[in-house]
């Protein structure tokens, strides 16, 4: 009995002994560098990450010692799960007290400032993205083309071509693709609601004579967008070509805009035989093409898609066309356009404004 007193005296000595030194350790440990690295470190933290992979990459990067004990400690804390994407520099030494309070908090100082223009498709913004480093392009036009991202999200059409807001925004490098695209699409979808909720009798017109629900008004614009960049020729624009579409005078109901056939042939897939000859000028051959679903000048009406993004100039000019009589323009070569009724008006503006005074071949 005398034996076993002791022992237990002993074994509990010993158990206080060990929980003290681990206690010590747990405590010093926080405030004491432990990895071999030394100077400025680069280390990215996934989306997701949990302390054990984070603790993983903090070791691989020299920042650390034993990633068991660092994902122990951060457990310790509470911050196990609480870790936040974004590529870390950290200067080290540093002690994991430091490593943890920086993971924690955030890379918000990396956020990086994109820029996306009126107009531009879906290959061109994935490029602005690419180029900032936020997100490669071949990732971008995969997910931004997926059928089932589409569907997710609720968008017409089988791509997010149309719903890619040209503003400005603001997001970490590195960062998935879903998570860039998803706010260029909530940014749309909160302009759009805007414009209809300000314009909702013209909107109810469009859709009581020409049949619009909102995805034709989107493809409208898109057209809109590339074809003028000047803000007081939108909406006559916008009404030259629902008037080519409304008016039973106006027939084959053609919409002949060339920015169609430059999207069928560079950015829409299949592409058509004589899009496949595509050199960077429309030739004849793409212009007679009937293969190309894009060719307004071989389709009636509208193509089958948006062929840009467009801001809210372009959709306002759209739900608020001009009403004016024009069926035909011209660029006029300084910026601007020659609208006219008539085809005869409409061949002389050509010859005076594209064709330096030549006739027209008979």
């Amino acid at each position: 009995m005398k034996r076993a007193l002791v022992a237990f005296a002993i074994t509990t000595v010993l158990g206080l002994v060990a929980m003290i030194f681990v206690a010590r350790t747990a405590w010093r440990y926080g405030d004491r560098p432990g990895g071999v690295a030394r100077g400025p470190v680069t280390v990215e933290i996934p989306n997701g990450a949990g302390a054990g992979e984070v603790a993983e990459r903090l070791s691989q990067a020299g920042l650390i010692g034993n990633p068991a004990i660092f994902r122990l400690y951060a457990g310790q804390r509470g911050v196990a799960g609480r870790f936040k994407a974004g590529r870390y520099e950290i200067s080290a030494p540093a002690s994991p007290r430091q490593i943890l309070e920086t993971l924690v908090k955030g890379a918000a100082d990396e956020l990086v400032t994109i820029v996306i223009p009126e107009g531009k498709n879906l290959v061109e913004v994935a490029e602005i993205f690419d180029a900032a480093g936020i997100a490669g392009k071949g990732a971008l036009v995969l997910k931004a083309t997926d059928p089932g991202f589409a569907a997710e999200l609720g968008l017409p059409g089988g791509t997010l071509e149309g719903y890619l807001f040209p503003d400005t925004y603001r997001m970490r490098p590195h960062t998935a693709p879903a998570r860039v695209l998803i706010p260029l699409v909530r940014r749309h979808r909160q302009v759009f609601g805007e414009l209809r909720a300000a314009h909702a009798k013209t909107v109810a017109e469009l859709k009581r004579t020409l049949g619009f629900d909102d995805q034709k008004i989107v493809v409208l614009a898109s057209i809109v967008e590339k074809e003028t960049g000047r803000a007081e020729e939108r909406p006559r624009i916008a009404q030259v070509f629902m008037n080519r579409l409304h008016l039973p005078s106006f027939s084959p109901k053609l919409l002949q805009t060339d920015p169609t056939i430059v999207y069928g042939c560079t950015v829409a897939t299949p592409r058509s035989p004589a899009c496949l000859k595509w050199d960077g000028r429309i030739r004849r051959i793409q212009l007679e093409d009937r293969e190309n679903p894009y060719n307004t000048y071989t389709h009636e009406g509208l193509p089958p898609g948006p062929i840009s993004n467009p801001g809210r100039a372009a959709l306002e000019a759209v739900m608020a066309p001009d009403h004016t009589p024009y069926l035909y323009f011209v660029a006029k070569n300084d910026g601007t356009h020659y609208f006219s009724k008539t085809v005869a008006e409409h061949n002389a503006a050509v010859v005076k404004y594209q064709r330096g005074g030549k006739p027209l071949a008979q």
